[in-house]
């Protein structure tokens, strides 16, 4: 077995990959953060911040920054991968390259590859051994989960001794983890929670109020479990952390990109604009595409998310969509 020098790799240097590697430096494990981009990796080592997402939060000191992915993968058995997910294939490729038959792979993506495959999919077909992997996701701004305020989410994995072993590495008196056994329902859940809230933020920008708003999370949680039953998920999974819990916070507070996004496209913004306005990525943006497709194919009803995919990528009206969601036939709950 490898002699790994350390005991965690972050691979992507996002707000929500430095929050988790600042959360694991906490507790004296050794840490290697990696960015694609030498010069902000340089930065931000000398720094001991993330002066672009996390500014103020200083680095602890058993958290090393790299732009070397050779360096980054080989160092620790554990692999940590948090970058966006339309990039998440990519970069799964060039750790295979690298990666030993000893070492784990988890990630805490929330999306779809933009193919429509599962990320824990990517990862078995890209990987060329048939590693742990892992799966974190739940509701999490990452500025709040690396000042040390109390956070909760979930870990599922194949095998499961993966996913406690992860629960019992990144816990401290904070941040808390809890097991789940659906590795398909955790991804789905962080997934279609984000189209959902720029649904939920387009109400909000379009003046709708809280009714409106709350309609829309309890209607884009039905069709969360609709898509994920018909893909192979628990109907328990989206009632958790990963599920309502994620979709909530996405939704109701402007932290969220996507909600932000959403807001942005109810008050008449193009969406191209709104992207820019954000600054990072969305990923409910092209996720809304995806599900578009995905739901089409599967014979899945998933109205709130046709009617986005329609504002977003064809222009419609966001006050027509809103009234095509309220005229569609009466049904029961």
């Amino acid at each position: 077995m490898p002699d790994f020098k350390s005991d965690l790799s972050v691979i992507g240097a996002g707000s929500y990959g430095t929050a988790l590697a600042i959360v694991a430096a906490s507790k004296g494990l050794n840490v290697l953060l990696w960015d694609h981009r030498p010069d902000k990796a340089a930065k931000m080592e000398k720094a001991r911040e993330n002066a672009q997402y996390l500014p103020g939060l200083a680095f602890p000191s058993s958290l090393t920054v790299t732009s070397d992915l050779s360096c980054a993968v080989k160092a620790s058995r554990d692999l940590l991968v948090v970058v966006p997910s339309v990039v998440f294939a990519q970069v799964t490729t060039e750790i295979a390259r690298l990666i030993a038959p000893e070492q784990r792979f988890a990630w805490a993506t929330k999306g779809l590859n933009p193919d429509g495959r599962l990320l824990s999919e990517v990862a078995r077909q890209e990987l060329p051994y048939p590693v742990p992997l892992a799966v974190l996701s739940g509701p999490t701004f990452a500025r709040e989960l690396a000042s040390g305020m109390p956070t909760a989410i979930s870990v599922a994995g194949d095998p499961q001794s993966f996913a406690s072993e992860m629960c019992e590495r990144m816990h401290n008196s904070t941040f808390r983890l809890y097991e789940g056994s659906d590795l398909i329902g955790l991804q789905l859940g962080g997934a279609i929670k984000n189209v959902i809230a720029i649904a939920a933020g387009m109400s909000d920008g379009l003046g709708y109020g809280a009714n409106a708003r709350t309609a829309l999370i309890t209607r884009g949680l039905a069709e969360m479990v609709r898509f994920g039953l018909a893909a192979g998920a628990s109907e328990r999974s989206f009632m958790g952390l990963s599920g309502l819990g994620d979709l909530i916070l996405t939704c109701t507070d402007n932290q969220s990109r996507n909600r932000r996004f959403g807001v942005m496209l109810g008050q008449g913004v193009e969406a191209g604009e709104a992207l820019k306005r954000i600054g990072q990525v969305v990923e409910g943006y092209q996720m809304t595409r995806v599900l578009k497709k995905l739901s089409g194919d599967r014979g899945v009803q998933m109205p709130i998310c046709s009617e986005l995919y329609e504002v977003i990528f064809n222009g419609k009206d966001g006050k027509a969509a809103a009234m095509s969601l309220l005229g569609r036939a009466l049904k029961a709950e």
